[in-house]
């Protein structure tokens, strides 16, 4: 319930001045029937309330000449009585019914118990019309919103109606379009559609076009939504209004409505203006959704309030407010808010790409001491997926990591100094630097590269894996593997420029297959290794899902965190799980995950910079749609690995084991009793032999210590000091050969020679 409206009808009671306050509560529940609602001692309140604003609001207390004021009185004595409560007013209308005699008396009891002159009945009955107008024209607003100029005032900053520039000037200390790096096309497509009508409104009006009503910013969170919106209020030098959704919703039945109307309302006031609403899908979501009628209600205000942006004011002027709502979930928003007329332009703030991370650096670090050969470039190229607000955090972090590097070499010197004193605990009080030593401090390439890998971009912090510390050294020998991945992946990752001509390249879909355990997945991870970028293990199971669409929903979402965080290497491991051929009896689940599979891998969105590595060892079983180029177009097969790879397959798995100088790895490679051995078979021979020879060692302890205590030997407690050796011997090797067998028979091997002979 509004107070100006109550205060209104107050008024309109003949007498009101003068008669009690609850003769006034039983007239107006007659009158009103809404007020019958309230108990009696919550709407006298109420009453009192309003009645007390009224007395304290210079809207309605404004003297003119004529009116019958003693004007001789000192003008702090009209200042007081202006602004006195209501109960006092009260009082001297009492008081001003008394005779001559009594009002004598009355008056050394001092100003406060008594007026020196009337104005409750003749002047406000002679004046209501006009106090009615000012109410209607300059009533208050109480709505909390946080305001870039805080005058209530129409800006001058606008172009006249006859063309003449008005000096338009924004807030020197908020952000400006310069300010704001990688959105050169958005702030192009503003400057046309919003800020040259806001400073030519002669050219919208002759043409009788129709201003931009609204427009929605979405992106992912730290895009730089918010600082878009006060840019423009900087720029165009209009009132501002920015409130969060969240402020604006009440326990109270009808406040939430009530918020947004007085928000507009004010918004109205000081035409033109713009009215910003943060996180705008916690009151706008879809109306279907909502389980209460309230949440359904104030969706409505809100589209009703947005109709009403180009109302016609009082004077026949067309009024305008623009609203502009941030959110990073467009999908929720109410579609009826996002048709023309609400929210005409929605404006996409993605993830900046490369380019764009070069210029928002640019920006951020323009007021930073940088070292000569500092490259903004190789920096923007190791940050993918980094949004405006992860690079500020990473320019901070590299400026906190510069200033300790500086600290650190600092305290060591006075450390030096000092050694023979004992004051090193203040160390920090001797810290000082001459402007000459200031001149040469800077930050340096190296923090930057630290800051790197130590901030961590919200994009990433949800569905990928950390990036394998496999090399191909681990992998042992499959060169021709390592070559192609070099060319069609690796390459293009680390030297874009070279490659940006062949954007229609389908040689991104890679599928390995072959034998179990011939180190396809360790592959893979060797890549993204090699290659430094982002990477999803997508094991095939984990996608499906018991609940319709939620499969679907899974494949969409990962492949959009790939787009968003390109490059990346999509690597989906036992992929025939997810594949299997379409028409099958009660293959529905899988079937509509292959469809949703296709149409991320036909390209249907644009994934450029999304590189797509599938394993299998059961490629038959795949639907051959997905085995055409542009999908899984190249089919690597990976064999079992040969005498020298074995070899070398031995020397990657047993870097880290003791071995004896009789251990000869290439010869046990190339016996024969390793034929056939898969990568993971030898793996296997690596951990029995490493296994016998704890067993042997466990042996001798167990033996050392039942002759300590027999105490027919002392040499136990000197065999636990020194240690007994971890090595692996030849004999363990052989041992272990004798329990190994290879995993893959030959029927197998026949089965995938004839396999790889129809892919190609």
């Amino acid at each position: 319930m509004s107070d100006k409206l109550l205060l209104i009808r107050i008024q309109n009671i003949d007498g009101y001045n003068t008669i009690p306050i609850n003769t006034l509560v039983d007239k107006l529940q007659n009158k009103h029937r809404e007020y019958t609602r309230h108990n009696t001692e919550k709407f006298t309140r109420m009453i009192d309330k309003a009645l007390s604003s009224k007395g304290k609001s210079t809207s309605f207390r404004s003297f003119d000449i004529g009116d019958d004021v003693d004007t001789d009185e000192h003008p702090d004595a009209l200042v007081e009585k202006t602004f006195e409560p209501h109960h006092l007013k009260r009082r001297r209308v009492k008081v001003s019914e008394l005779n001559e005699e009594e009002k004598d008396i009355t008056r050394v009891l001092g100003p406060d118990e008594e007026p020196k002159f009337d104005v409750m009945k003749e002047m406000l009955r002679k004046r209501y019309s006009k106090v009615k107008n000012n109410l209607m024209k300059e009533g208050n607003i109480n709505t909390p919103v946080k305001s870039v100029k805080p005058s209530p005032k129409k800006p001058k900053s606008l172009v006249n109606d006859d063309g003449v520039d008005g000096n338009v000037k924004g807030n020197a200390d908020g952000p400006r379009f310069k300010d704001l790096g990688g959105m050169d096309d958005v702030l192009e497509e503003l400057k046309r559609e919003v800020i040259v009508p806001l400073y030519y409104p002669q050219l919208p009006r002759g043409l009788g076009v129709r201003q931009t009503s609204g427009i929605l910013l979405h992106g992912p969170p730290g895009c730089g939504k918010t600082k878009l919106a006060l840019a423009i209020a900087n720029e165009t030098g209009l009132p501002f209004y920015k409130i969060s959704a969240t402020e604006l919703v009440s326990g109270i039945t009808g406040a939430s409505e009530e918020n947004i109307r007085e928000l507009f309302a004010k918004a109205y006031k000081t035409e033109p203006s713009i009215v910003f609403i943060d996180e705008i899908d916690a009151i706008a979501s879809k109306r279907e959704n909502h389980q209460r009628e309230i949440e359904r209600r104030v969706v409505t205000q809100l589209m009703i309030c947005m109709d009403e942006s180009h109302r016609v004011t009082t004077d026949g002027k067309v009024g305008y407010v623009l609203v502009i709502g941030a959110t990073n979930r467009p999908d929720a928003v109410d579609q009826a808010l996002r048709r023309p007329g609400r929210f005409d332009r929605e404006i996409a703030l993605g993830v900046p790409d490369e380019n764009a991370r070069i210029k928002i650096l640019t920006v951020l670090t323009r007021s930073l001491k940088l070292e000569g050969a500092f490259d903004l470039v190789k920096i923007s190229r190791s940050t993918p997926g980094f949004v405006g607000a992860d690079l500020k955090a990473l320019v901070d972090k590299a400026g906190n990591i510069a200033m300790n590097r500086i600290i650190d070499g600092r305290k060591v010197e006075v450390s030096i100094e000092n050694a023979d004193t004992e004051e090193n605990e203040d160390w920090w009080k001797k810290l000082a630097w001459s402007p000459e030593e200031m001149e040469k401090l800077s930050i340096t390439m190296s923090d930057f590269e630290m800051a790197a890998k130590l901030v961590q971009p919200s994009t990433r912090r949800e569905g990928f894996s950390s990036i394998p510390n496999v090399k191909w050294e681990d992998v042992g020998g499959l060169d021709s593997l390592r070559s192609e991945f070099e060319h069609y992946i690796v390459e293009r990752i680390i030297y874009p420029d070279e490659y940006e001509e062949d954007e229609g390249d389908l040689n991104t879909g890679f599928l390995l297959y072959g034998p179990p355990g011939c180190g396809k997945t360790l592959i893979a991870k060797a890549v993204a290794n090699e290659a430094g970028a982002n990477f999803i293990h997508i094991k095939g199971p984990e996608l499906l899902n018991k609940y319709v669409g939620e499969s679907e929903r899974a494949v969409r979402t990962i492949f959009s965190r790939a787009r968003t965080c390109s490059p990346c290497i999509l690597f989906f491991d036992e992929v025939d799980a997810l594949t299997t051929n379409r028409g099958k009896e009660g293959g529905w689940v899988v079937e509509r995950l292959v469809n949703q599979l296709l149409i991320e891998l036909d390209g249907a969105d644009q994934r450029k910079g999304v590189y797509i590595i599938g394993a299998t060892n059961r490629p038959e079983v795949m639907d051959k749609a997905l085995l055409r180029p542009g999908r899984f177009g190249r089919k690597l097969y990976v064999p079992l690995p040969n005498q020298d790879e074995r070899g070398l397959i031995l020397k990657a798995l047993a870097k880290k084991k003791q071995l004896d100088t009789d251990v000869d790895l290439v010869a046990i490679g190339q016996s024969n009793a390793c034929a056939n051995f898969s990568g993971a078979d030898l793996s296997a021979l690596i951990s029995e032999a490493a296994n016998a020879a704890r067993k042997e060692r466990i042996s001798k302890i167990k033996a050392a210590t039942a002759a300590a205590v027999e105490g027919t030997s002392g040499s136990l407690s000197q065999s636990f000091r020194g240690g007994l050796p971890r090595l692996i011997k030849a004999a363990h090797f052989d041992q272990a050969l004798r329990k190994i067998s290879p995993s893959v028979s030959e029927k197998q091997m026949q089965y995938y020679l004839k396999l790889q002979e129809s892919f190609e």
